[in-house]
């Protein structure tokens, strides 16, 4: 093939021809169902008979309803059929998209402790506890004691605090 591109009107006839066709494929197709439809219940649903006495209309009666039930039993038939079917491929959608790979999405940062996640992944089976800090040497701090008279004498700080207040209220 030439590497040349179709020109848009070129492009633009054949989508319509290709449309046309579908259109009468559509259409043929539909008549093919309703002629299907037509000889089926002609064939299998002959119209009863209706003239006759009281005892032959209860026999016609009692054989529509056997070929309903008969007709009922085939439809549930076919719909648990159906249901399978779809089943079974919404299935195969599942391996397909599967086999042709999912993007991940990007992880989230969680804040979650060593323990927490090792007791999630191993589940109950977990029993090395990972506090870091149980390790560490402890250290006794030292609390050095000061004399209470480099603290001052309170009276002393409340005589200043007042030549403090004294300063705002003159003005």
């Amino acid at each position: 093939m030439s590497d040349k591109k179709m020109t848009s009107s070129r492009r633009h006839h054949l989508k319509s021809l290709m449309l046309q066709i579908a259109a009468k494929w559509i259409i043929q197709e539909k008549k093919d169902i309703e002629a299907a439809k037509q000889a089926y219940m002609s064939e299998n649903c002959p119209p009863p008979n209706v003239s006759g006495d009281q005892a032959t209309l209860m026999e016609t009666c009692k054989k529509l309803h056997a070929k309903m039930d008969k007709v009922d039993e085939e439809r549930y038939d076919l719909d648990t059929k159906v249901g399978k079917a779809n089943k079974e491929i919404e299935d195969l959608k599942i391996k397909v998209v599967d086999l042709a790979g999912v993007k991940k999405p990007a992880l989230k940062r969680v804040r979650m402790s060593a323990d927490a996640m090792l007791k999630a992944l191993l589940g109950s089976k977990h029993t090395v506890n990972m506090d870091l800090r149980a390790n560490l040497k402890q250290v006794k701090k030292e609390v050095k004691e000061e004399p209470l008279e480099a603290a001052g004498d309170w009276r002393k700080n409340i005589e200043d605090k007042a030549d403090r207040k004294k300063m705002f209220e003159t003005s």
